[in-house]
């Protein structure tokens, strides 16, 4: 419609055009974010991708068309979002650091680029008026969804590309204004939620591995873990929400005092392997000219 000369406008009015209702259950939210990235995946793909098309006599301008083929390839960054989810467990369990020796000028070059994006989500706040625990919130379904359903929608759009299998469209369940939130906690399993479970198991394996290490190394090991681990708590605390979906209800154990109990069960216990209490320490020279006595 653009390329064809009409023009849009902003429109924001103070009272609510439409109402809709949405799934009621993680699983429901992400097959729908699915049908979402991989309609936008389809949509990249094609001959109206808004990288090829409107060039010769369409009216679409630079930043339209950026706006349009941001839609439409958000989708491909689950791909580096699940590298860096994975990758800090990877360097704990591996011993290597996620991040390279780099210069002053590189260091502050990369400082410079984290506080422009900081910068960027302030001013992103300020003018829409979302809180800053909305914020968070759909920060944390960003990762949930783009490790799962984008990442799947890339895949699925490939293989309808390439090898022009199709897939099935499915309606996901919506809850009405006069429902009970019956289904708000149940747990319909489905491939989806593979990926974030395993990022999550082997980032918390990553953390005990880490201390664990730490632990037998002596306390040199200490300083290069704290980096190690503020990477892959980062990547524990986006998912949380997903964590406490699959725990259940909420009337149930906290989701924080199970994940502490195992970290710290483990932590202590490996701490007790190594000081070994049980069994008695003898200075090697007495034990030799104990032998030479006898």
């Amino acid at each position: 419609m653009h390329c064809r000369g009409w023009r849009s406008i902003y429109c924001m009015p103070k009272r609510a055009a439409f109402k809709g209702s949405a799934p009621i259950n993680l699983s429901d939210r992400l097959n729908q974010v699915l049908r979402w990235a991989l309609g936008s995946v389809e949509i990249f793909f094609s001959r109206h991708s808004p990288l090829l098309y409107g060039y010769k006599g369409g009216n679409l301008k630079w930043l339209e068309r950026f706006a349009y083929v941001n839609t439409t390839v958000y989708p491909f960054t689950s791909l580096p979002l699940l590298a860096y989810c994975t990758l800090p467990a990877i360097c704990l369990l591996t011993g290597k650091f996620i991040m390279p020796e780099i210069s002053t000028m590189a260091s502050l070059f990369f400082i410079s680029l984290f506080l422009s994006i900081f910068a960027t989500g302030i001013l992103e706040l300020r003018w829409s008026g979302v809180s800053i625990e909305e914020w968070w919130r759909n920060e944390q379904f960003w990762v949930i969804g783009g490790v799962s359903a984008h990442l799947f929608a890339v895949i699925q759009g490939l293989l309808k590309v390439l090898a022009g299998i199709d897939t099935n469209f499915t309606v996901t369940s919506k809850a009405s204004d006069d429902e009970e939130f019956g289904e708000l906690y149940a747990f319909k399993w489905t491939t989806l939620l593979i990926p974030p479970t395993t990022i999550l198991i082997i980032n918390i394996v990553g953390v005990v591995a880490g201390v664990s290490d730490a632990i037998n190394n002596g306390y040199q090991s200490w300083g290069p873990l704290f980096g190690k681990l503020f990477f892959a708590f980062w990547v524990i605390v986006h998912l949380y929400p997903f964590l406490k979906g699959l725990m259940g209800k909420q009337n149930r154990t906290p989701t924080i005092v199970v994940i502490w109990s195992i970290l710290l069960a483990s932590i202590f216990s490996l701490l007790w392997v190594r000081i070994d209490p049980f069994v008695l320490k003898t200075k090697g020279p007495d034990v030799r000219q104990c032998g030479l006595n006898c």
